[in-house]
């Protein structure tokens, strides 16, 4: 059959003065064809409407008498075909099946068309330059992207502006006030301008709930806004849709990386870093396809920066108490033991958390952020030291499950307890020491080697293969030579 492409392919061969069988070989057909088609209409032109039916109706027997009951009792337009043939096979046996599914939507599809319930309208908005910038997080770890194998859980902030699709993209772990403000002030600052309205939805970071019911802006995130000279827009709570902007650019860059994720052959990492290149590279083969005229004209409507940026963290005042832990935003952490009794500085940013004392240019302590429901995380290096001098502490102590860094030395806790019973703590206790004393992964690779050959990993054993100790290298005090002797045997004194 000869396409609308064929026909004006060999017109413009022709036009150009090319004989009609260099035409003909040109657009695919034969010359018969091409002196059939060189002029008149398009072959899609030519085709009449079918009025007639190619094979018989297989619901015209009870289309109207049962289907069309069920499709207007269906207000809410949820039936779907395979549902519907389901209940006409409970009525007429084998009659209908998996055969007529195709026929059976095809009808639906034009029934709803024609008689249907009306359907949800979305209005397309304009938008104006520089007047509107969509924020949002979204979780990325349906990628399956992982760093040195193991499965990297994480989320991207978007900050995208409304008018010409321009976006900045961010790392983040969770939603939190810190992770919001350090992504919106990435964006501004990369941008180099401020839009006047920010778009978001209703998340926590911004906003609290307020008796009666609803959500308003928090104190902290309108100083944010105050800082920029900024005014905020919200969606109503469970509408994403208006917050379209922002929910596309989540969708276009998902895709995006998924599909250069394929084309790369793996998703695995060696660091966070060689991942957000790739991330980078993405975020800015999407920019790069929009138009640079657009994103001129947005940034000459923008609001100027401010003098500078707002801290990216969360301040709070702790003291430490007797179990060397500071309590501070609903959270409990470990900190040296030193610090007991202390007064210190707690600077709360997205991902770590900084502690000080006395000295504000330079943390006393540094740990990662409590990320998901958790709400204690306590480093065993902080409290060993004592734990060492009481083991009996070990067996009830309240963050006990936080004293085995790894599967390693879980495993190697109950293999002591099958061994020696009560022992095990004292046995235990030990080996952590020495873990915090030497080097965690020495004394981790002697474990697993341990448990692999079903070997007791006790104390002793553990410390002659990780940590053994040296013989001490002998001090040997030679005094410098009397030269007078010399001077005796050349004087000819000594015989």
């Amino acid at each position: 059959m000869v396409t609308d492409e064929q026909v004006r392919l060999l017109r413009k061969k022709m036009a150009e003065g090319k004989t009609i069988a260099s035409g003909a070989a040109a657009a695919g057909m034969s010359e018969r064809s091409a002196h059939a088609w060189k002029q008149g209409a398009l072959p899609s032109e030519t085709k009449t409407p079918r009025e007639w039916r190619t094979r018989q109706d297989p619901f015209a027997a009870i289309w109207q008498s049962e289907v069309v009951p069920l499709l207007a009792a269906d207000e809410g337009g949820v039936l779907e075909g395979t549902t519907i043939l389901a209940e006409l096979r409970r009525r007429h046996g084998d009659e209908y099946g998996p055969a007529q599914l195709r026929t059976m939507q095809r009808r639906l599809h034009e029934w709803r068309a024609l008689h249907g319930p009306e359907k949800e309208v979305m209005f397309e908005q304009k938008h104006e330059a520089g007047r509107e910038g969509s924020f949002d997080f979204t979780d990325a770890s349906e990628l399956g992207v992982t760093i040195a194998g193991e499965v990297f859980a994480h989320l991207f902030f978007q900050f995208v502006l409304s008018f010409s699709k321009w976006r900045w993209v961010g790392l983040a772990f969770s939603e939190t006030f810190e992770a919001l403000v350090q992504g919106l002030q990435g964006a501004l600052w990369e941008l180099g301008g401020v839009p006047h309205v920010w778009r978001s939805d209703n998340l926590s970071a911004a906003t609290h709930q307020i008796p009666g019911g609803g959500r308003e802006l928090n104190r902290r995130f309108k100083g944010v806004l105050d800082h920029y000279g900024a005014r905020s827009t919200r969606i109503v709570p469970g509408e994403s849709h208006q917050n379209g902007v922002a929910e596309k650019a989540h969708d276009v860059l998902k895709s995006a990386l998924d599909q250069e994720l394929v084309i790369r052959g793996s998703r695995d990492f060696t660091t966070v870093e060689a991942y957000m290149e790739l991330v980078r590279r993405v975020r800015d083969r999407i920019v790069g396809g929009k138009s640079p005229a657009l994103l001129l004209e947005e940034r000459e409507h923008l609001l100027p920066l401010p003098g500078t940026r707002l801290p990216e963290y969360t301040e709070y005042t702790a003291t430490v108490r007797q179990w060397s832990t500071i309590h501070f935003a609903h959270r409990v952490y470990s900190v040296p033991s030193r610090l007991i009794g202390c007064e210190v500085e707690v600077r709360q940013y997205p991902d770590v958390i900084e502690v000080y004392y006395r000295d504000r240019t330079k943390p006393t302590a540094t740990m990662p952020r409590i990320r998901g429901e958790r709400y204690y995380q306590i480093d065993y290096r902080h409290v060993i030291w004592s734990l060492v001098r009481k083991p009996g502490a070990f067996a009830r102590y309240r963050f006990r499950e936080e004293l085995f860094p790894s599967l390693a030395f879980r495993r190697t806790y109950d293999a002591l307890v099958d061994a020696r019973g009560e022992r095990a703590d004292v046995e235990y206790v030990r080996i952590l020491h020495l873990a915090a004393s030497t080097m965690q992964s020495d004394v981790e690779t002697v474990l697993d080697a341990l448990l692999a050959r079903g070997e007791r990993p006790d104390f002793a054993t553990v410390k002659a293969l990780a940590a053994p100790e040296t013989s001490p290298v002998p001090v040997v005090h030679i005094p410098p030579p009397d030269l007078s002797v010399y001077d005796r045997l050349l004087a000819g004194g000594d015989r």
